[in-house]
């Protein structure tokens, strides 16, 4: 099990282990899209990249990236994630949400 924190809301949720960030996000009433991305994101099927979190800690605790994160991500920082495509593993992370 795994402890997420998610930082800008000070919120915290426990998580199984390979439970998806966004889907556990969600559960908690955390709001991850910006204003345009609320209305037209992709319900989390991996094809919008609205998604973006910043891992603040526990980077190694998370799935390895997508091809297409690596794709949409490629010029943004590396501790950069997409949500709807991140599973926690094994061990404690902190999220920031609308980078």
């Amino acid at each position: 099990m795994a402890n997420i924190k998610f930082v800008n809301e000070a919120k915290e949720a426990i998580a199984m282990d390979g439970a998806n960030l966004r889907m556990k996000a969600l559960e908690n009433n955390i709001d991850i899209y910006k204003f345009m991305a609320k209305l037209s994101n992709c319900n989390g099927y991996g094809q919008c990249a609205t998604c973006v979190v910043e891992i603040v800690e526990g980077l190694e605790n998370l799935s390895p990236k997508t091809e297409f994160e690596e794709r949409k991500l490629k010029n943004k920082p590396k501790n950069y994630r997409l949500a709807c495509q991140t599973s926690v593993n094994q061990g404690n992370v902190s999220v920031k949400t609308k980078p």
